[in-house]
């Protein structure tokens, strides 16, 4: 049995942790139910996009990492970029978070 938590139960429990520490959250692309990989893209009152997506590191755990940010200059890019990241993978799950302090959100997530 594997030791990975379904889809769409991280997903739901993310919600509920955004929403329990005051912010809000959207699921804007729905993947694979139980094996999906699951990216974050929070923001803060709309503005200053980031990606973040879970990195295997060498002691086994799996962070959510910084991959992307949304270039004020070019917001378009970053809505292309998930877009292009949701044809290549189908079973892909993108939860939009707005939230104040997004690094401090992310660092209470399990590894």
């Amino acid at each position: 049995m594997s030791e990975r938590l379904p889809a769409h139960l991280e997903i739901g429990g993310l919600i509920r942790l955004v929403e329990s520490n005051g912010g809000s959250a959207m699921v804007i692309a729905k993947g694979e139910r139980d094996a999906g990989t699951v990216l974050i893209v929070t923001m803060y009152r709309g503005e200053d996009a980031q990606l973040f997506e879970r990195m295997p590191q060498l002691d086994g755990t799996r962070p959510f990492i910084a991959t992307k940010s949304q270039d004020i200059e070019k917001p378009q890019e970053f809505s292309e970029y998930l877009e292009r990241r949701r044809r290549q993978d189908p079973d892909i799950w993108i939860l939009e978070v707005d939230i104040d302090d997004a690094e401090r959100f992310i660092a209470l997530l399990p590894r």
